[in-house]
């Protein structure tokens, strides 16, 4: 009778322990997932995916998840190379690549990795001027991502992409930054008004170089001027005349022994001067 009672109450209570320890002892893990076992706290293998059984109470196993993790790092105050402060905020993307190192060689290398970037986009960001944080934020990624590279690699984590997200500054340094580009935009157009008043000067240097070669040239041009000013409806219009139209008449008034200035000048008796005057488009010759 009493054989009877303990085989009807200890049947059951083998049946439940038996599967709490097949509970125990298998694991299944998906296609990105491995187990770090551990036998007796000593690190025996790593095992994944598929089904792993594992000894009650002898075995232990961490799961490491391989798939890339994306971390956001949180936005950090720098102060670039030109003393200028901002907060700069990144995006982190790593994968384990090693379980083994990564749950015995580091403690929480998910925390460990974006402590880390914290602190590498700070020093990295610190040696560079602000334009060159916001004209190279590619460059400046792939420097952080080398350094946490090299840094984890260790750890059996493999950082594959850094990126800079936000440069954010603050109201005072966005106007003197607006200050500086309109300065920059003013220098930019004195500097190529300057070069198109230096190429005019030069061809008006080359045309002039032109028409002084051949005088003939330059008197067609004074005909070409005057008729460009008679076809106007213009008030009186004094043109020079040049020393070669004139010089007949001086040849004949010093045959005449008319009296001549030293340079040139013709000296008549009506007025004295010699020129040119066109009035209402219309030309007199002085008198």
């Amino acid at each position: 009778m009493t054989m009877g009672l303990l085989s009807f109450y200890l049947i059951p209570i083998l049946i439940f322990a038996a599967f709490i320890l097949l509970g125990m002892s298998i694991r299944i893990l998906r296609q990105y997932e491995r187990a770090v076992v551990f036998t007796l706290g000593k690190f025996d293998r790593v095992k994944g995916p598929g089904l792993v059984l594992l000894i009650p109470f002898i075995q232990e196993m961490v799961r490491v998840d391989l798939r890339i993790q994306v971390v956001e790092i949180p936005s950090q105050d720098v102060i670039s190379h030109d003393n200028v402060s901002m907060k700069v905020d990144a995006v982190l993307y790593f994968n384990v690549v090693n379980p083994e190192r990564a749950i015995i060689q580091v403690q929480r290398y998910l925390s460990a990795t974006t402590m880390l970037a914290q602190t590498t986009l700070r020093a990295v960001l610190g040696q560079h001027e602000l334009d060159e944080m916001l004209s190279e934020r590619k460059k400046l990624s792939t420097d952080v991502q080398s350094i946490l590279d090299t840094q984890t690699e260790a750890w059996g984590i493999k950082v594959s992409n850094v990126e800079i997200r936000t440069v954010e500054l603050t109201d005072n340094m966005v106007r003197a930054i607006a200050k500086q580009a309109e300065a920059e935009r003013d220098r930019r157009a004195k500097v190529i008004h300057a070069e198109a008043e230096f190429q005019a000067s030069q061809t008006l240097v080359n045309a002039a170089t032109i028409l002084s070669s051949v005088p003939a040239a330059m008197q067609l041009r004074y005909l070409q001027t005057l008729t460009e000013i008679g076809a106007e409806q213009n008030s009186t219009v004094v043109f020079p005349m040049p020393i070669d139209i004139i010089k007949p008449f001086l040849d004949i008034a010093a045959k005449a022994g008319k009296p001549a200035t030293a340079n040139g000048a013709l000296i008549l008796p009506a007025n004295g001067e010699a020129g040119l005057a066109l009035t209402n488009g219309n030309a007199n010759h002085g008198q």
